[in-house]
C-alpha cells in the first residue's frame, strides 16, 4: 500500500521544501497550490494524509477539512498556519482535522505528526474498505434480477431507503424480504448503525417479548440480571421484524407504542426506555384481512403499511431464473472448491419450467444440492430432485421413481449415510426420508 501525503500551500518554495523533507522519510508526496487543485489531486490519487495551509487563495484551509473528509473520510488532515488562533484551532478539530500547528513549530512537529496521522489513516482506510465490502454485499446490488417486476420493487425500495419511514414488505416465503430489508438499511443514513433481524414466528409469545424488549433482573425465574432486548440493540439503526403477522395482540400493542413515540417498557420494569429505531416489517399474510377478522391490530397495520412494497414471486419473474441460478452456481462451486460449472440445455429447461413454490430460497437450495452431487463440471437433468421430472408421461412412472431412488442414494453417499443431513439437503422431513428408504429398499 503506497503511503502518500498531499501538501496544499500557495507558497510554492515552502511547499517544495516541505515535500522534500517528507520524501526523505520514504513517503510519496503530491503538491497543490490551491484548495480546488488539492481536492482534484485527492480524488485522483491514493492519499492518506493532507497537510494544508490555512490561508489559501480560494478557500480557508480550516473549512477545506470538511470537504476532504466528505470526499475520503479516512484521510487525516494537518492544518498549518502562520498565525494560529485558538478559535481556528478549535474549529479545525471540530471539522475533523488531525492537528493544527503554527508554521514556526513545523520543523520539530511535522514529521512525527505525519507518522501518527499516517498510522491512523491507514487503519481507518482498512475499516473503510471492509465497511464498503459489507455494504456492497447487502445493498441493492445484492438483489438479483432484471425483470420488470423485480426492478419496480427495487425502485420503490431505493426511494424509501434514505428516509426514516416504516416499511412493510409483502410477498410469498422465500422471495428475499430480508435481502430487501438489509438493502434499505445499507442505503439509509443509518447504515453505520446496527441492522438487527428477528423472526417473530421463531418464539412463543413470552420469549418473543423478552427477546424484543428485554427484561429487568428478577422479572421472572431465571432472570438473574438485566437484559437488553433487540429493540435496544438496534438503537439508531434498523430493526427487521420478519413474519410480523405471527406476533400476538398484546405485543402488537407494545410495538405500536414504539412506532408512535419510540418508547417501551421492559418485562418487569416500571420505567420507559427510549430508543431511536427504524422498523422494517415483513409478512406473507394478508394483514388487512387478518385485522378485519380480529387477529391483527388495525391501527398497527396502518402504521406499518405507511410504505408497502410487494415482492414478486419467482414464478412472476421467470426471466430471472437463469441469472439467479448462475449466481448461486458460481457461489457454491467456490464454496466446495470445485471448478467452474455450466448447465446443459435440458437442465436449464427444467429450471425454467419448474413451479417454484419456495421461490428464490428453493432455487438456492436446489443449486447447492446439485453442485454437491455433480461429478463433472456440467450439470445435467439427472442431478435435479425427482419433483422436476414429475411432468413425465404416466408410462414413465418407473423412470421417475428410479431417478428419485438414485438421487437419495447419491445424497446418502455424500453425507456418509447421515440421515439428518440427507433429509436437510433433500428438503424433506426425516420421517419422509425413512419412509422412502423403506419404500425403495435402501439400507
Amino acid at each position: 500500500m503506497q503511503q502518500s501525503v498531499l501538501i496544499i500551500d500557495d507558497e510554492k518554495k515552502l511547499c517544495s521544501l516541505l515535500a522534500r523533507i517528507i520524501e526523505l522519510e520514504g513517503f510519496t508526496v503530491f503538491q497543490a497550490n490551491t484548495g480546488k487543485e488539492g481536492l482534484k489531486t485527492l480524488a485522483a490519487q491514493d492519499i492518506f494524509v493532507v497537510i494544508s495551509d490555512v490561508k489559501l487563495p480560494d478557500v480557508n484551509g480550516v473549512e477545506l477539512v470538511k470537504e476532504i473528509k466528505q470526499l475520503k473520510p479516512y484521510v487525516e488532515v494537518i492544518n498549518l498556519t502562520a498565525f494560529g488562533t485558538i478559535q481556528d484551532g478549535v474549529k479545525a478539530m471540530r471539522n475533523g482535522a488531525f492537528d493544527y500547528i503554527t508554521k514556526g513549530d513545523d520543523n520539530d512537529k511535522i514529521i512525527p505528526l505525519v507518522y501518527k496521522a499516517m498510522d491512523k489513516a491507514v487503519l481507518q482506510y482498512r475499516v473503510y474498505e471492509l465497511e464498503s465490502k459489507i455494504q456492497k454485499q447487502y445493498d441493492f446490488t445484492a438483489i438479483l434480477g432484471e425483470s420488470k417486476a423485480i426492478l419496480q420493487s427495487v425502485d420503490l425500495a431505493r426511494k424509501v431507503a434514505p428516509t426514516d419511514t416504516t416499511v412493510l414488505l409483502l410477498g410469498e416465503t422465500g422471495t428475499g424480504k430480508e435481502v430487501f430489508a438489509q438493502a434499505i438499511h445499507y442505503e439509509s443514513l443509518r447504515k453505520s448503525k446496527p441492522f438487527v433481524a428477528l423472526n417473530c414466528s421463531g418464539f412463543n409469545p413470552d420469549l418473543l417479548e423478552s427477546e424484543l424488549f428485554g427484561y429487568k433482573q428478577g422479572a421472572f425465574t431465571g432472570a438473574q440480571k438485566d437484559k437488553k432486548g433487540l429493540m435496544q440493540e438496534a438503537n439508531e439503526g434498523t430493526l427487521f421484524l420478519d413474519e410480523i403477522g405471527e406476533m400476538n395482540l398484546d405485543l402488537q400493542a407494545k410495538l405500536l407504542r414504539v412506532l408512535e413515540n419510540q418508547t417501551f417498557i421492559k418485562v418487569g420494569d416500571t420505567q420507559k426506555t427510549k430508543v431511536n429505531v427504524r422498523i422494517v416489517a415483513a409478512t406473507n399474510r394478508d394483514l388487512q384481512k387478518e385485522a378485519e377478522e380480529g387477529r391483527f391490530r388495525l391501527d398497527l397495520f396502518y402504521r406499518l403499511s405507511v410504505f408497502s412494497i410487494e415482492l414478486p414471486s419467482l414464478n412472476e419473474r421467470k426471466a430471472d431464473i437463469l441469472l439467479i441460478a448462475k449466481h448461486y452456481l458460481k457461489q457454491f462451486a467456490n464454496k466446495v472448491n470445485k471448478p467452474a460449472m455450466t448447465m446443459d440445455a435440458e437442465f436449464i429447461s427444467l429450471l425454467q419450467q419448474h413451479s417454484w413454490k419456495g421461490n428464490i430460497r428453493e432455487l438456492k437450495n436446489v443449486i447447492e444440492r446439485v453442485v454437491i452431487l455433480a461429478d463433472g463440471n456440467v450439470l445435467n437433468a439427472a442431478l435435479l430432485p425427482y419433483e422436476f421430472h414429475q411432468d413425465m408421461r404416466a408410462g414413465d412412472n418407473m423412470k421417475m421413481e428410479t431417478v428419485e431412488r438414485m438421487h437419495i442414494i447419491k445424497v446418502l453417499k455424500y453425507t456418509g449415510n447421515n440421515k439428518t443431513e440427507t433429509s436437510r439437503l433433500l428438503g424433506i422431513g426425516l420421517t419422509t426420508l425413512y419412509r422412502k428408504l423403506e419404500e425403495y429398499h435402501i439400507s
